[in-house]
């Protein structure tokens, strides 16, 4: 990885704000992560990220208020506000343990459904904070497809794009405006905190808003629905996120038409992003990519489910 000046100060604020904490740190240091979106390093106990350049303070500053006053669900910033850096906004976080990517078995689907339901049943702060970026999120990845170039399997994923209802393709209003929502959940945005045994909590606030929270359960729910997902770890996840009384579906019976909707704008998302990315790469389709492909062929001869508040 080339340094760049953004990730070398990156990582001189880091050990600064580590420093600033503990003088006496233990000085391990590492680059977490360096794309367009999200510049992240970490010098010991501490992790600085550069948001994206398009971030404004307006939308990112009520976001880290939110996580600074959920602390049992949202991993708290080190500091209220964000600073500038190279035309970037920063902020400065404590590290906490990922989930581990090599042991499946142990991935926290229970935490990562109990966590969801109580950042859902928390009231949003009155004023100030955005819409939820998952619909946008999904919108940008189509575009994207669009704009790098013909492919063979772009069609149907397109065409399922199309069945969506407007909310879910970000250009309608979302039919809820008042629930607080992360956004982007998948098992990378969990962590313990502190140490390795903590309990688990959000990290990542550059989606969380107000909206639909089952967009929140779809990345798992779509995993399911395209059989990359095993059954026995979806029901472990729904059913936590049920036991602590999450509102996104209902509290018995088929949770599906509350969740096929984002689940479908998910899928169409992932295999956008799959389809550019072997486009630039100029290499076919790996066997999950063809999954969501597929899957994506299937919903669109279907007709999407409606949940009652759905708007069109």
């Amino acid at each position: 990885m080339t340094a760049t000046p953004l990730l070398t100060d990156l990582t001189l604020r880091a050990r600064a704000q580590a420093h600033q904490a503990t003088p006496n740190c233990p000085c391990g240091a590492a680059t977490l992560a360096d794309r367009p979106d999200a510049t992240v390093v970490r010098h010991a106990g501490t992790v600085a990220k550069a948001h994206a350049q398009d971030t404004t303070p307006a939308d990112l500053t009520p976001r880290l208020t939110a996580a600074a006053h959920l602390p049992d669900v949202l991993l708290p910033p080190l500091t209220p506000a964000p600073v500038t850096l190279h035309d970037r906004l920063v902020t400065f976080w404590p590290y906490g343990t990922p989930v581990d990517p090599d042991d499946p078995d142990a991935a926290p689907w229970e935490a990562a459904g109990a966590l969801l339901a109580r950042l859902h049943r928390s009231p949003a702060p009155r004023t100030g904070l955005p819409p939820m970026r998952g619909p946008a999120k999904a919108a940008h990845a189509v575009t994207r497809l669009r704009a790098t170039g013909p492919h063979p399997a772009a069609a149907p994923v397109l065409r399922a794009w199309d069945t969506l209802p407007a909310w879910a393709r970000a250009e309608a209003p979302m039919p809820d405006t008042t629930t607080l929502c992360h956004g982007d959940l998948h098992l990378g945005q969990l962590v313990r905190h502190p140490g390795s045994d903590g309990p688990w909590r959000l990290i990542d606030v550059d989606d969380l808003g107000v909206g639909v929270p089952a967009w929140d359960l779809a990345r798992p729910a779509a995993w399911y629905a395209c059989g990359l997902l095993p059954p026995d770890e979806w029901t472990r996840f729904l059913t936590a996120y049920r036991d602590a009384h999450g509102p996104a579906v209902p509290a018995a019976g088929d949770p599906w038409p509350a969740l096929d909707v984002p689940a479908r704008a998910l899928t169409v998302q992932t295999a956008a992003r799959a389809l550019a990315k072997a486009l630039a790469q100029g290499r076919p389709l790996d066997e999950v990519e063809q999954a969501l492909v597929d899957a994506c062929a299937r919903m669109g001869s279907v007709p999407p489910q409606l949940a009652p508040s759905s708007a069109k």
